[in-house]
């Protein structure tokens, strides 16, 4: 336990501690994505943690798949932001942002255009999603055009920019949990004949187009991906050269130099092994539902150079006190995860108080 309070070096800043708090939907922004007047409080209650990364935030309209989720990509937005960045970086903490773009895990109910959503190919993940009346199935996706897929990769890269103009420290892309990016990479969600489909180095292609383009904006030390091999996660299925992928995904994320990689992972311990060899800047790792007597285990195997922790984090604004002190962990309240005002969001009780 004594390595997760050591300091780490991701890109060029320094953390205090090897403790990430892991990005969570909290649905609480504006209606136009600018992020709700008690994100900043929220946020800086939590400022203690080494390393924070943000809600997945939309890189643009067509981005956005849930209800009141934040964008970056408007001057309401960054101004919203520098809010927060600014609470942040005044209690000493680190911010990255995290770039969400839904795909096809989104429903025209849930945004300001009401628009179809938009993916790889025109396949429904077969799952609802809540709106504003109620759950609903997801429709059909409209495939994106080759010419879309370029301007969704310049609107990932202008995203990254308008986080830095916020003060975030750097961007996380968000390349997991059934969202559009790997939604590239499953045969389930990708049936392209095209250069982005098809073969492995096609399926892996938007991310790394899109990771290339956010380092050659802001720069590699301010540039991060999540990813989650082999997750079956709304329709999600990577098939039998899902290993594979990661293999040579890994391999050419790796010739980027990026800040860190962090992997929600659930399972598949030999190729956990295999990317963190072929992984040379610091890798984040992020096991959900990770018991408390386990924190601290990844980074003593050397499997993990930092941990990540979601709702541990979301309960408890004094997360390393608490787990420097032996103190009890307050829980978590699922009732409030999503929407809603102060209660569940601000009003997790510290020690102190």
């Amino acid at each position: 336990m004594s390595q997760t309070f050591t300091p780490a070096i991701v890109g060029n800043i320094e953390l205090s501690n090897r403790l990430v708090m892991a990005p969570m939907t909290r649905s609480r922004a504006q209606f136009d994505g600018t992020p709700g007047e008690l994100a900043a409080e929220y946020y800086a209650q939590r400022a203690s943690i080494g390393l924070i990364v943000s809600e997945g935030t939309q890189p643009s309209d067509d981005g956005q798949g849930y209800l009141t989720t934040p964008g970056i990509y408007s001057d309401a937005h960054v101004a919203g932001w520098k809010t927060i960045t600014d609470a942040v970086h005044a209690k000493g903490g680190r911010f990255f942002i995290q770039l969400m773009h839904a795909g096809r895990m989104s429903h025209p109910d849930n945004t300001p255009h009401h628009r179809q959503g938009v993916a790889p190919s025109a396949i429904a993940p077969h799952t609802p999603m809540f709106t504003p009346t109620g759950m609903q199935d997801i429709p059909v996706p409209r495939a994106l055009s080759t010419a879309e897929i370029h301007q969704t990769v310049a609107d990932f890269r202008r995203a990254a920019r308008r986080a830095i103009e916020a003060g975030a420290d750097g961007v996380e892309i968000h390349g997991a949990n059934a969202y559009l990016v790997q939604q590239f990479f499953a045969p389930s969600a990708n049936a392209r004949t095209d250069e982005y489909g098809g073969s492995i180095e096609n399926r892996a292609r938007f991310a790394i187009e899109v990771a290339t383009a956010i380092a050659a904006e802001i720069g590699a030390e301010r540039s991060a991906i999540r990813l989650s091999p082999g997750i079956t996660l709304w329709g999600i299925d990577e098939g039998e050269q899902g290993p594979a992928l990661y293999r040579y995904l890994v391999a050419e994320l790796d010739k980027l130099g990026l800040a860190y990689l962090h992997v929600m992972h659930q399972g598949d311990e030999s190729l956990l092994g295999e990317i963190r060899t072929l992984w040379n800047s610091p890798l984040i790792l992020n096991r959900p539902g990770r018991a408390r007597e386990q924190i601290g285990a990844d980074l003593a195997a050397g499997l993990a150079d930092l941990e990540a922790y979601g709702q541990m984090v979301l309960a408890n604004p004094d997360f390393v006190e608490r787990l420097k002190t032996g103190a009890p962990m307050s829980p978590a309240d699922p009732a409030t995860f999503f929407g809603g005002d102060r209660k569940g969001y601000i009003d997790y009780q510290t020690l102190n108080a």
